[in-house]
């Protein structure tokens, strides 16, 4: 299913130690985002009943079974840049990606053309 980067890992154990209560980080795909789905994350106290729970060291990893498909194959990781930092998706079942690598389509078509300021594409800040 999904894969940390040894950069994702490293960061996430460090958030996780500071978070004070959280025992892992969900990974979910919702509708949204300029090409159609988009991924997010969030630190959660406990895996829900139906969560896929994978773990990476320290790091747990909380995925619903909705998002499960389409994060098949996904590899998560932590850059650094002049752009500035966060997670990376390298997603194999994409069909298109956003230029800000947070939004995808699964199907034919999608991406980003033209994407004004609010849709998110190509935006820096706190992307998740």
């Amino acid at each position: 299913m999904v894969t940390l980067t040894e950069s994702a890992v490293s960061t996430l154990e460090q958030v996780l130690t500071k978070s004070g209560g959280a025992a892992g980080l969900r990974i979910a795909v919702t509708d949204g985002g300029c090409a159609g789905m988009k991924y997010q994350m969030g630190l959660e106290a406990e895996a829900g009943d139906d969560d896929a729970v994978l773990e990476f060291g320290a790091v747990k990893i909380f995925v619903d079974s909705n998002s499960q498909p389409f994060l098949d194959g996904v590899v998560v990781d932590f850059v650094e840049g002049i752009e500035g930092s966060g997670f990376k998706f390298d997603n194999p079942n994409a069909a298109s990606s956003c230029g800000c690598g947070k939004s995808f389509s699964a199907g034919p078509g999608g991406g980003c053309s033209s994407a004004s300021p609010s849709s998110g594409c190509g935006t820096p800040g706190t992307h998740h």
